[in-house]
């Protein structure tokens, strides 16, 4: 139980963080704005290492470089699956990869579920897609250049999660605080690399700060939940975080939420009950 109320947490802070970031990109190139979140988050990493702790060890180090980098190539083919679009359809494809990948990994590490678990995880893998996806996803068909970016992206978020996850238990927040280090400086070159396309606009620095903010709670809160649960499970939770990004959407931009996605909101909360008798 305590697993699983860290990963719904988790997956309502990066649901948060997104609609926030994508706020904030709607003001200025969105370089710009990480290049704001991501000291920010890096900030709060290194406040929590005296009350959580961080042991630097060479495995620790390793798999929190291999999650930073895996982060920065996710952000790069993220954004290159919304500059080809359709995202409506192309979004639910990332969502699945992202959360599969991890399911199938921790199965293949020997986790078992419980037969209402076996019920739950399939149901919350099509409540990611049915949430995921946009209005009128059915009508748009994408490209075949469109569907690796977006595979891509998918597999770049899942493999951020299992490194984290295959990081020591004793390690406290230094996988986040490597992890965070290296897709800072990989920002950094990339925006440095690109800084003639950035435009002049500033970012907005308060939906920034607080998107990195809630991008390293989302964050801890996963590690913690891994380290308290199964691999599987937490990842499939932790994928259904658009639900939060759509709830927000509609309440402080009034966006209607399509029936599918209603659909994959009651979806989700079958499953994520369901999850919870494991």
């Amino acid at each position: 139980m305590i697993a699983l109320l860290l990963t719904l947490g988790s997956s309502l802070a990066y649901g948060c963080a997104d609609f926030l970031g994508g706020l904030g990109a709607r003001k200025a190139h969105v370089l710009r704005t990480v290049l704001v979140a991501a000291p920010a988050s890096l900030a709060v990493e290194l406040l929590l290492w005296p009350v959580l702790g961080a042991s630097f060890s060479t495995a620790t180090v390793g798999w929190g470089a291999a999650s930073g980098a895996a982060s920065a190539a996710a952000f790069v083919l993220l954004y290159r699956t919304l500059a080809i679009g359709p995202m409506n359809v192309l979004s639910p494809a990332t969502a699945l990869v992202s959360a599969a990948l991890p399911v199938a990994a921790g199965l293949l590490q020997g986790e078992r579920l419980t037969a209402t678990g076996l019920l739950g995880l399939p149901l919350a893998l099509v409540a990611v897609v049915l949430v995921s996806a946009g209005h009128g996803a059915s009508a748009a068909r994408p490209a075949r250049t469109a569907l690796l970016p977006a595979f891509g992206a998918g597999a770049a978020i899942a493999l951020q999660l299992v490194f984290l996850h295959q990081a020591p238990s004793g390690s406290g927040v230094a996988p986040l605080i490597v992890g965070r280090a290296v897709s800072s400086a990989v920002t950094l070159g990339a925006a440095a690399l690109l800084r003639r396309r950035l435009g002049p606009e500033r970012p907005a620095y308060a939906l920034s700060v607080t998107a990195g903010v809630l991008d390293s709670v989302a964050n801890l809160l996963f590690l913690l939940a891994v380290r308290n649960g199964d691999l599987a499970v937490v990842a499939v939770i932790t994928a259904l975080y658009p639900a939060g990004t759509v709830l927000l959407a509609r309440g402080v931009l009034a966006e209607r939420i399509h029936r599918g996605q209603l659909a994959g909101l009651a979806t989700a909360a079958v499953a994520v009950s369901l999850l919870a008798l494991t």
